[in-house]
């Protein structure tokens, strides 16, 4: 029986190893990588708490060595939808009932699972299947989502604390409930952290989950999915399916028990998953949670007072960490003329001496992009950009997919700040730049601001404090995480809670306590100790 106000361990954020040459981390992780890049592994759907097969196998190889295979998954259809829906339900009952210290607990220990035992293992996944080198893995997979865990728990805790005021003779309270049905979790290839978060914030309050990760993913939530059994979570309350998108959404969003969707994808996707909502909504119970974080055309905006080597640092690891691949990711940069110069020779000095190739090789800065079709994608506008006569290449600009899908690091400078790169969102290691005059800098804000109909994230550079006020107020609503003197990436969960609005989504802040609230559905409860024996008011003794 539960008889105690619990207080959880308080959340601080894990801290980044290091792997330099001889480290024990480093030994460790270089073990596991040459171990599984020597296995085939098997990937199997979880559906109730039991491994599914299916005769559609599907192999995984490495986006920077595609002719290795390193395993195969198991693509189910229609029919593994309803059933992972049906174990959702069935699991329902008793995990929105279980304590809530108890829902915390398996999530705490996962992120002490994952942060110990399984640490080399989950880098190394998410290395091999996603093409990251190993600090962008650890940032990730390990210390990112261990993050989410442990911080949601106490954010749910705050949650629960938040209760109404009682008049005499009355004690008010307010519970908050699960969403009354299934929740949907559509999770993207590009942060692990983001495709073990989306299901288990959910499901920490109480939710029960049908997860569909993207094909390019299913390496590393195959794991994920295992430290979530190691830490006691019940079947049931989340389903790991790999299915189309499309079979998924024809049974999911047409369900009368469908209660809400945790998204992270394209903005085209969420979009039509929008509409098709719409179109059902007289099928559902309740009206259904959409909470979606979709695209980006992010922003570095320098001022004449800015350090040039200070922006070129920002642009070379906001623009190219994960070869650009970040939904955050620095795409356009806005620099005066007068700083272009300085800017310019110290972006080429950087992206000249990045070095490029196999994860396994630690001195390799850029890997490769995710996979052919994304390659092509990239390609097509650098070489568009080649033959543009308002564009031009000025750095990398070379690409090779005969071994992996390598891109280089490209920057075009763009002689209209309208041109197609500084507009549409490329999610590549392409890096579009515009040169202002130094005298247009609150001309250049106001296009800035309205170029994309994204507006996740931003950074203005400048030393002067009247130009950071300028581009802070103009830019209000350009950018949900908004950097002054800083990359657009890297948002810490307890220090900056992520998201964007306009097209790039509802803005519900993963990383914080906002986010979880929207899978709660309120209950107030209003109890009278001395409920009245007279229906008259004493207005009415008027003679």
């Amino acid at each position: 029986m539960t008889n105690a106000f619990f207080k959880v361990p308080p959340a601080k954020n894990e801290p980044i190893l290091g792997y330099k040459p001889g480290s024990p981390e480093k030994l460790e992780l270089k073990k596991a990588i040459k171990k599984m890049m020597g296995e085939k592994k098997d990937i199997p759907m979880h559906i109730g708490g039991k491994e599914v097969r299916t005769k559609k196998v599907v192999t995984l190889s490495p986006p920077h060595n595609h002719k290795h295979i390193i395993g195969q998954y198991y693509k189910g259809d229609a029919s593994h939808v309803k059933l992972a829906i049906d174990a959702a339900m069935k699991a329902k009952h008793d995990w929105a009932n279980m304590p809530w210290e108890q829902r915390a607990s398996v999530f705490l220990r996962a992120a002490d699972l994952m942060c110990g035992p399984y640490r080399a293992a989950m880098n190394a996944a998410t290395m091999i299947g996603q093409s990251k080198n190993v600090f962008q893995a650890e940032i990730d997979c390990v210390c990112e989502l261990a993050d989410f865990f442990r911080y949601n728990v106490q954010y749910m805790t705050e949650i629960y604390h938040q209760q109404p005021e009682s008049a005499p003779l009355i004690w008010n309270r307010t519970e908050h409930r699960p969403l009354e049905g299934f929740v949907f979790a559509l999770t993207p290839f590009n942060f692990t952290s983001i495709a073990g978060n989306l299901p288990s914030a959910p499901a920490l309050m109480g939710n029960t989950v049908v997860w569909k990760p993207s094909h390019a993913q299913v390496y590393s939530a195959s794991l994920i999915m295992e430290i979530y059994e190691k830490a006691g979570l019940p079947p049931g309350v989340i389903n790991l399916i790999y299915t189309s998108g499309p079979e998924a959404g024809d049974v999911i969003f047409s369900h009368r028990d469908f209660g809400g969707i945790h998204f992270t994808g394209s903005t085209d996707v969420f979009n039509g998953i929008w509409k098709t909502i719409g179109d059902n909504v007289a099928k559902f119970k309740s009206y259904p949670r959409l909470v979606g974080e979709t695209g980006g055309k992010d922003f570095v905006v320098a001022h004449t007072s800015a350090d040039a080597k200070t922006v070129a640092t920002a642009l070379s690891r906001g623009a190219f960490e994960y070869q650009g691949q970040k939904c955050s990711a620095a795409s356009r940069a806005y620099i005066p003329q007068s700083l272009w110069k300085d800017v310019k020779q110290f972006l080429q000095a950087d992206i000249e001496s990045f070095k490029m190739g196999d994860v396994d090789d630690f001195r390799n800065f850029i890997n490769a992009v995710i996979d052919e079709k994304s390659f092509d994608k990239i390609t097509s506008y650098i070489a568009n950009a080649k033959k543009d006569k308002n564009a031009n290449v000025i750095i990398g600009g070379k690409y090779d997919k005969s071994q992996g899908y390598f891109i280089q690091p490209t920057v075009i400078q763009a002689l209209d700040p309208s041109y197609k790169t500084m507009c549409e969102e490329i999610f590549g290691p392409i890096l579009s730049v515009y040169v202002y005059e130094d005298k247009k800098f609150e001309k250049i804000l106001d296009i800035v601001d309205t170029t994309s109909s994204y507006a996740l994230t931003g950074a203005v550079f400048a030393n002067d404090r009247q130009a950071v006020q300028l581009a802070t107020s103009k830019l209000t609503h350009a950018a949900g995480n908004f950097y002054i003197n800083d990359k657009p990436t890297g948002a810490v969960v307890g220090q900056q809670p992520f998201g964007g609005a306009r097209k790039s989504g509802t803005n519900d802040k993963a990383g914080s306590l906002f986010n979880l609230i929207r899978w709660t559905s309120q209950r107030t409860i209003k109890e009278n100790f001395v409920p009245p024996t007279d229906y008259r008011y004493p207005f009415m003794e008027e003679k």
